[in-house]
């Protein structure tokens, strides 16, 4: 019992090592089976050395001693190289041990017998340093290794040392789980025999199999690569990019891909140019159109130097300062000279490049119309009139593509067929002064309203006066 509870101290300092790595990937090994303890090679005989060691190599039934239950724990870590450092602890009952005494009763053809010694328990501590071949057959499934360790046994009362050289095959099922076979030979320091003449201290073979596991591997982004491998762990990736992602798919990883989320070529690191140009379509003010590099992938129709989208006339040749038309715009407003109906006046494209008549304007031009005097009853106009007549024309003239019409408008003094007649008379009056003084006919109407429009009341001389005028207004269709 009291080798049981150095076994136990031993496993439990076994669980508690730490070093490196079991492989690149994973910190730790743990494995755990049964383990078979064959005393054949201490008990001498044979031919030769080999004969004695080996003549019997899988004798099972005779020669090994298995306990029928996990016997046996070891716990590893890799130092690098494909090499590996472990401890082990194991357990067993021996109930074969072999001797070679020809002259015994029930000995073999070859001189060998086997005993039960009776209630005889065994324990190992062992530390092991085991080289991996793995890399060197490039299998990630077939594990053949080669050891070389040294130990302490303890066989009943006794104990000693051992220098233990072994080799193994491990299954690997999965990336971190396996089936593991060893074998180590146990070569005893100081080999001595009891009373009995069997051997106190005998060196062996001790055979194990069981399952080990791998663990402990850092895998933050869960994307298969360890994060000590992974040039980015916190993102998941492709294993081609050393863990990094390639968002969009197109084979260059993210952060080489200057546009990562669109689909793009290797040329343009990354960048889509969707109409072939030869220009990424970041970089393109025409992404949809093939154009030239010199115009920002935009196209030239006419070959002038302006960009199509730039060009007033892009089927037409012509200077940039015309922007592209073999015609200017005098006045910048974007309607060409030849177009331009004021080619000198700043306007709008709508009124073939004339200005358009504001509301301040028009207010202007009402203004003017409620000081229009008349002589009293008739159309003709008082002598301080014509001043605000010239007003009015002078305002019109500058805008010689905007139509207006003249209204006339009266108190309600008088028939109101008396009323009618003059407000149509007066309008007249205005809309012939107008053209008498260069403003197109076909720019000007006039009609009147009477007394039926009146703007103040027609009971005092001051509203009566309000409601004597003349509006202007401009014709918008």
């Amino acid at each position: 019992m009291k080798h049981l509870n150095k076994l136990l101290v031993a496993v439990m300092m076994v669980m508690g090592l730490s070093s490196h790595a079991q492989d690149r990937n994973n910190p730790f090994a743990i494995s755990f089976g049964v383990n078979a303890v064959d005393t054949k090679a201490s008990a001498e005989g044979g031919h030769n050395w080999l004969d004695q060691h080996f003549s019997q190599p899988f004798a099972v039934k005779d020669n090994w001693n298995i306990l029928p239950t996990a016997s046996y724990i070891s716990v590893s870590s890799y130092i690098g190289d494909n090499f590996s450092f472990g401890l082990s602890g194991s357990v067993n009952k021996i109930n074969r041990f072999v001797r070679f005494d020809p002259t015994a009763v029930g000995h073999d053809s070859r001189g060998y017998v086997v005993n039960n010694p009776g209630d005889l328990m065994y324990y190992g501590i062992d530390a092991t340093i085991k080289y991996s071949l793995m890399n060197m057959i490039n299998s990630k499934v077939i594990d053949p290794s080669l050891s070389i360790g040294g130990g302490y046994t303890f066989l009943g009362d006794s104990s000693f040392g051992t220098l233990n050289p072994g080799a193994g095959l491990t299954f690997w099922v999965t990336e971190n789980v396996g089936l593991e076979l060893t074998t180590r030979y146990k070569k005893s320091f100081g080999e001595r025999e009891d009373a009995s003449g069997a051997p106190d201290a005998p060196s062996h073979f001790q055979h194990s199999a069981g399952l080990i596991f791998k663990f402990g591997g850092k895998d933050t982004d869960g994307d298969g690569i360890y994060d000590k491998d992974d040039a980015c762990p916190e993102v998941a990736g492709l294993k081609e990019f050393n863990g990094c992602p390639d968002t969009d798919g197109d084979g260059i990883q993210d952060s080489a891909d200057d546009c990562p989320e669109v689909a793009g070529l290797k040329e343009f690191n990354g960048c889509p140019d969707t109409d072939g140009d030869g220009i990424a379509d970041k970089d393109d003010d025409c992404p949809e159109v093939a154009g030239l590099a010199s115009l920002r992938g935009c196209p030239d129709t006419d070959g002038d130097g302006v960009a199509d989208k730039d060009d007033k006339c892009p089927t037409v040749a012509g200077p940039k300062e015309n922007a592209g038309c073999p015609w200017p715009d005098t006045d910048g407003d974007g309607v060409l000279d030849k177009d331009d109906k004021c080619p000198e006046v700043r306007g709008t494209v709508a009124n073939q490049g004339c200005p358009e008549v504001s509301e301040e304007v028009l207010k202007t031009l009402n203004n003017y119309g409620k000081v229009i005097l008349f002589d009293s009853g008739k159309s003709s106009f008082q002598k301080g009139t014509y001043t605000v007549l010239q007003s009015i024309t002078s305002i019109l003239k500058e805008y010689p593509y905007s139509r207006f019409i003249i209204e006339g408008h009266t108190d309600s003094d008088g028939s109101n067929e008396l009323n009618q007649t003059l407000s149509e008379n007066r309008s007249a009056a205005v809309k012939n002064y107008l053209i008498e003084n260069g403003i197109a006919t076909d720019r000007l109407r006039s009609t009147g309203f009477g007394e039926t429009k009146p703007i103040a009341t027609n009971k005092t001389a001051k509203g009566k006066a309000e409601n004597r005028r003349v509006e202007i207004s401009l014709i918008k269709e």
